[in-house]
């Protein structure tokens, strides 16, 4: 998870830069004096070395743009809340348990076969030892050869395996369903070119988990 978060940090703040680089060449050069300290090696980053800011910038998937905008803002809302800036999350409807969620999930699977290659009964675990917890639960799901295809496109996406999604009871009681945003996976990072091969399989695999969002808050089999 950290090596997730840190990953996603460096990427939004490269994206930005390379964003605001492409639009206003000027911008890199007043920047200093509008970022606060704390942003500064950012900033050396990006004024060592602009054309590879703008090769990289080049490279990127059609959409970074627009999809590191939509994090931004929700980084913004959250006051800097990283786990909240990098996944979908929906509220379970009222009256559904842990069981109805986990059903349609297991629908969903079937439906589109990914295969479940493992749960995690967190809050279960916890109770078991003696401390008291709310709904707390993981499901990991995996397409060994869409997988198979990502990594050899990029092999260092082998640390964001498997999909996961958590199922979780916030502090007023309500149950929550949440998956890492697939979008910045796959707008914010290498463009695929002319791979459609890849391109369509990433695509169902980004369809399924938000399927499995939208019925497993809704416990739709």
């Amino acid at each position: 998870m950290i090596r997730n978060v840190l990953a996603f940090i460096g990427i939004l703040a490269i994206a930005a830069g390379a964003y605001f680089f492409a639009v206003m060449p000027g911008m890199i050069q007043i920047m200093p004096g509008m970022l606060s300290p704390g942003m500064k090696p950012i900033v050396e980053v990006i004024n060592k070395n602009p054309q590879g800011l703008m090769a990289a910038a080049g490279n990127l998937a059609p959409g970074a743009a627009d999809e590191t905008a939509v994090m931004l803002n929700r980084w913004i809302a959250s006051k800097g809340e990283i786990g909240y800036t990098t996944i979908w999350e929906k509220q379970v409807q009222p009256g559904l348990t842990l069981d109805d969620v986990k059903a349609a999930l297991e629908s969903v699977a079937t439906e589109r076969n990914i295969k479940a290659v493992g749960d995690l009964p967190l809050s279960e675990e916890l109770k078991a030892r003696g401390i008291a917890s709310g709904t707390l639960f993981i499901a990991s799901y995996c397409n060994p050869e869409t997988a198979r295809k990502m990594i050899d496109f990029a092999p260092s996406m082998a640390a964001y395996l498997p999909c996961r999604i958590a199922v979780y009871q916030k502090a007023d009681g309500t149950l929550w369903i949440a998956t890492l945003n697939m979008d910045m996976m796959l707008k914010m990072g290498q463009s695929m070119g002319n791979n459609e091969d890849l391109i369509k399989s990433t695509k169902a695999v980004r369809d399924t988990m938000w399927e499995m969002l939208e019925r497993g808050s809704k416990g739709e089999i």
